[in-house]
């Protein structure tokens, strides 16, 4: 047995293991971790939004008031009632307005027999003119007197009609067929008509047909156009998404805090009624699509090196100024010809790359030119620095081993 453990052969053998072992410890406890965060290029489509929020509103919605100041009576409809053209909606006391149309009927009853007076004079008059019996003053006073008997009884006439129609005012029948979103007032209360017309009811014409006045930025609205299709969701339905088509674009800005907004008016088909008036839309319109295009994440485009890291290549102070300053833009809508720099590790060191940016969606941009292929890998993070809590522009200097 000692000869066996003292053969040199067993020894070499144990000696191997032992080094093989302590190499595999060494790698164990000294393995370097990696330094950045790593993404490929793909290709892919791409579409570029331009987002805001809106108000679901009916499309047409007809505010029904009073022209006579008189007390509720009667009401005959309710919330969400179903109402036809020319339909009775409540009834208002019309025992002032009634009132008022008998005694203009009896104005007119007066003015008539006034009249017959001023008529049955002028006639005399003329006859005793005829014969000499009366002066020509007599009987240009006895016609002015039967023009002036005239034109009190056309008053009293015009008089009676207006009462009549103000009493006619006292039912208020709807203009047009559709439903009641609002209702304003209750029985026994007075509505008063003055300048602004009260309003009592609201109806919307057709629930199946809304709009969304949605209001988009200045720097969006030149990207949108008429008829461009329309993507929103709503609160009620988180899990589903609706479609609208463009219908306006309303030229009057709306101006507040010094932020320009227009008013961008988008139509909705609302078969199964479950979009209500005033739901908040988040509204997601593309402005731009591109198919099968070279991307890469933003995340690439906003990473920075640290001052200490070594870097492959070095381009002209111009070239790179111009990319640094273009960097953060990709996180918003752009034209096209943007330039970016984003960085490829080679041999353990970053190597710069210039691209010229085309459209985004805030997660990746379209890359117009620039020295990359489908595959490559580009850094989007420095892993040490999120480790720490840092950003890798404000990492100390550290020694790495590549």
């Amino acid at each position: 047995m000692k000869k066996i453990l003292h053969s040199p052969f067993v020894l070499l053998l144990l000696a191997a293991s032992l080094i093989l072992a302590a190499y595999l410890a060494y790698q164990q406890f000294n393995k370097v971790p990696p330094l950045y965060r790593l993404q490929s290029v793909e290709r892919g489509d791409l579409s570029q939004t331009v987002s805001a929020n809106g108000t679901i509103n009916p499309v047409t919605l007809v505010n029904v008031g009073t022209q006579v100041s008189c007390t509720v009576k009667k009401l005959y409809v309710d919330f969400n009632s179903e109402v036809e053209k020319g339909q009775i909606l409540l009834e208002l006391d019309n025992a002032l307005l009634a009132a008022q149309q008998k005694q203009s009927l009896s104005s007119v009853q007066s003015a008539k027999a006034s009249l017959e007076l001023a008529t049955a004079n002028e006639a005399r008059t003329r006859n005793l003119y005829v014969q000499e019996y009366a002066s020509r003053l007599e009987l240009d006073t006895a016609v002015q007197a039967k023009k002036a008997a005239l034109a009190q009884l056309n008053l009293a006439q015009a008089t009676v009609e207006k009462d009549r129609a103000n009493l006619a005012y006292s039912v208020i029948r709807s203009p047009v067929s559709g439903v009641v979103v609002d209702r304003s007032v209750d029985v026994g209360q007075t509505v008063a008509a003055s300048l602004q017309t009260p309003t009592l009811f609201k109806i919307a014409q057709d629930l199946t047909r809304m709009q969304i006045d949605a209001n988009f930025a200045e720097a969006d609205i030149g990207s949108i156009r008429v008829g461009q299709a329309v993507h929103f969701t709503v609160d009620a339905f988180p899990d589903r998404n609706f479609q609208g088509a463009v219908r306006l674009i309303r030229l009057n800005p709306t101006n507040q805090q010094n932020v320009i907004t227009y008013d961008v008016v988008i139509n909705v088909s609302n078969p199964e009624l479950i979009l209500m008036p005033g739901m908040t839309a988040y509204v997601s319109i593309a402005v731009a699509v591109r198919k099968d295009a070279l991307l890469v994440p933003n995340a690439a485009l906003r990473f920075k090196p640290s001052s200490h890291e070594k870097l492959n290549n070095h381009k002209d102070s111009k070239e790179s100024s111009r990319a640094n300053s273009s960097n953060n833009a990709a996180q918003s809508p752009r034209k096209d010809g943007f330039f970016g720099k984003v960085y490829g590790l080679k041999k353990g060191e970053l190597v710069p790359v210039t691209v010229k940016l085309g459209i985004t969606d805030n997660r990746n941009t379209e890359i117009l030119s620039g020295d990359l292929k489908v595959g490559d890998q580009l850094v989007t993070g420095d892993l040490l620095a999120a480790e720490n809590g840092q950003a890798s522009s404000s990492q100390p200097l550290r020694m790495r081993m590549f």
